[in-house]
């Protein structure tokens, strides 16, 4: 599902808000999402899953065309992991 899909969704599903509305509320939530795990916090959406911000060393790798070492920087990268429900409802499909 594509962010344009949630959003048709959520004006099918509230009749009261119009597609500009309904797109300004994801795009909040998504921004709020993105800003928290910016500043380090951990986003938790109870019974669907929880983000949180892993760090990655640095580290050398081969460049498969080449042979030749390449280096990688350290990054920070988001992690997901699901909820209990979301995993039930995963399976039982």
């Amino acid at each position: 599902m594509t962010k344009s899909e949630l959003i048709d969704k959520l004006v099918e599903a509230n009749g009261l808000l119009s597609r500009k509305e309904s797109e300004a509320i994801i795009s909040i939530v998504f921004d709020s999402m993105s800003d928290a795990l910016k500043s380090g916090e951990k986003v938790e959406i109870r019974g669907f899953g929880s983000f949180t911000i892993r760090a990655r060393d640095a580290r050398e790798a081969r460049n498969p065309k080449s042979g030749e070492l390449v280096k990688i920087p350290s990054k920070k990268t988001p992690f997901f992991k699901t909820g209990k429900e979301l995993r039930e409802r995963v399976n039982c499909a």
